[in-house]
């Protein structure tokens, strides 16, 4: 995966990426997750890993996460279905999630409130998220990805 800043440059020779068994060619160096999920037709409803073999883990590849491809070896990927039921822990309660992302207006609403109320705000918190999230902030149009039993607390403020 690439840092921050770095551009993409192109490479004399195409470079090679496989998605679930299907071999890709690619001119540039870095490939973004949505340029993957453009190339191989990857819907939104399945998350694309990097496929590391032997006993590390898989690397979860956000849209706006770049991989370089010109690595010794082709990179591989798979796609597994995002939207699996988890339990979200909204302002102490359990709440049934299907969804691998949620938005601060979901949350907002999990907990009761509306984000259309021009007279409240909602301060938005999380706790226990996945490796890449996990705490932080939201406002109004964030969207975080999701794990089982991750925590929210959504507290309104009245506007004076």
């Amino acid at each position: 995966m690439a840092r921050e800043g770095i551009e993409y440059f192109y490479v004399k020779k195409a470079l090679h990426f496989n998605v679930d068994g299907k071999q890709f060619s690619w001119e540039k160096q870095f490939i973004t997750g949505t340029q993957i999920r453009k190339e191989a037709d990857v819907s939104e409803e399945f998350d694309i890993l990097l496929d590391n073999k032997g006993d590390f883990e898989d690397v979860l590849i956000e849209d706006n996460e770049r991989v370089n491809l010109s690595r010794p070896g082709t990179e591989h990927f798979k796609t597994v279905r995002a939207d699996t039921e988890v339990t979200l822990i909204v302002n102490g309660r359990p709440k049934p999630w299907a969804k691998s992302k949620i938005s601060y207006e979901q949350v907002v609403e999990l907990a009761g409130g509306s984000s259309n109320d021009p007279n409240v705000v909602y301060t938005v918190t999380y706790d226990n998220g996945p490796r890449k999230n996990p705490e932080g902030s939201m406002s109004k149009g964030d969207k975080v990805r999701v794990k089982n039993k991750m925590v929210f607390n959504a507290t309104p403020t009245n506007r004076s």
